[in-house]
């Protein structure tokens, strides 16, 4: 679920947020109730102004801002700043996640704070080792132009097929898509995340055409560049909801699932309400949301229903959700450097 900041990354902020993060102390010596927390950029934030909302018209006075921006902007601040964060609470995707328990600047999850917690998957609860509550997962699957393919592809062994040879899309390994999907390949040849060898050779039989992001995959995909990629669920999904010929495939033996945690940022002025904040997004009501179109989160918290628009996208029953498969980001991190370097060796041209 290059997230997970998030789905798998913040997108750029706002001129309002930019202003915010310039002088966050400014705008919290307005009010005392003020709770400010990272979001993501777009549509995408829509659940959480939903979620803000309704905390505001519970407690009378409360303001809640929504900031969106890039990670590194966030934790510069959070890590600069003197007594008390600028920010209460944020989204993290796996990758980052760990590297924030690692620094130290989120803070541990009180269970009986968050009772919905106990309502989570069990494995993905598991990810978030003490720290934050799963709030979501992206699914990164394979997407194709129906105008070029006309047997839609099952496997992940389908974008191996002689007849797509050259026309298969990749994602740079500098991006969480891109680390992900390698993974997927050594998997799917008979390696693992720490025997990448088999991905590697497998990438290269493709004599793929590259990707710097999810958008400019799409945008190859509508210009008959490519006829597929591996892509993220919420991407395909947009692109399809305009109408471009392209679908989205669960490939077997699974799509690789990708968790985003929420979680207390170190220094919070209203852990109360980072907890209440938390709770809320484990709420069968918020969960359900997000899952439905055009966000297509997939749901952490177990029971709740995929609505229909989602279930090309997330999966819809216990069965689906048995057949995620997922990174094990530990193993991933410390290789991240020497990966991008191999990638662009290899895929410069």
């Amino acid at each position: 679920m290059s997230q997970i900041i998030n789905r798998r990354r913040f997108l750029q902020g706002t001129a309002t947020a930019g202003a915010l993060l310039a002088a966050p102390g400014i705008v919290r010596a307005q009010g005392a109730r003020e709770l400010v927390i990272v979001s993501f950029a777009g549509s995408l934030q829509e659940p959480h102004q939903w979620l803000a909302r309704r905390m505001e018209q519970k407690h009378p006075g409360l303001t809640i801002r929504l900031v969106p921006s890039e990670s590194q902007d966030v934790v510069a601040q959070i890590k600069a700043a003197q007594g008390y964060s600028p920010f209460d609470a944020m989204p993290n995707g796996e990758p980052p996640h760990l590297i924030a328990i690692a620094d130290k600047y989120i803070e541990r999850l009180d269970p009986a704070k968050v009772p919905n917690a106990a309502n989570v998957v069990p494995s993905l609860m598991e990810k978030s080792q003490g720290y934050g509550v799963p709030a979501s997962y992206s699914l990164i699957g394979i997407a194709y132009n129906t105008d070029l393919v006309k047997a839609p592809p099952t496997s992940w062994k389908d974008l191996w097929a002689s007849e797509h040879k050259g026309q298969v899309g990749i994602p740079r390994a500098s991006s969480n898509l891109g680390l992900g999907f390698l993974v997927a390949a050594a998997k799917t040849f008979g390696g693992s995340e720490t025997d990448l060898a088999p991905g590697w050779a497998k990438l290269k039989e493709l004599q793929p055409r590259v990707g710097r992001s999810p958008t400019q995959l799409l945008q190859m995909l509508e210009r008959e560049e490519i006829a597929m990629a591996p892509i993220w669920n919420n991407d395909a999904a947009g692109a399809a909801a305009k109408g471009l010929p392209i679908r989205f495939v669960k490939p077997e033996p699974g799509p690789i699932a990708v968790v985003s945690f929420m979680s207390a940022i170190k220094g919070t002025r209203h852990p109360d309400l980072v907890d209440e904040w938390m709770n809320e997004i484990l709420s069968a009501e918020y969960q359900a949301m997000a899952a439905n179109a055009p966000y297509f989160f997939g749901p952490t918290v177990a029971g709740v229903e995929v609505p229909e628009a989602a279930r090309d996208y997330t999966p819809a029953d216990a069965g689906e959700v048995a057949k995620l498969q997922t990174v094990d980001w530990s193993r991933i991190a410390p290789q991240r450097g020497a990966i991008v370097e191999e990638f662009d060796r290899l895929f410069a041209s």
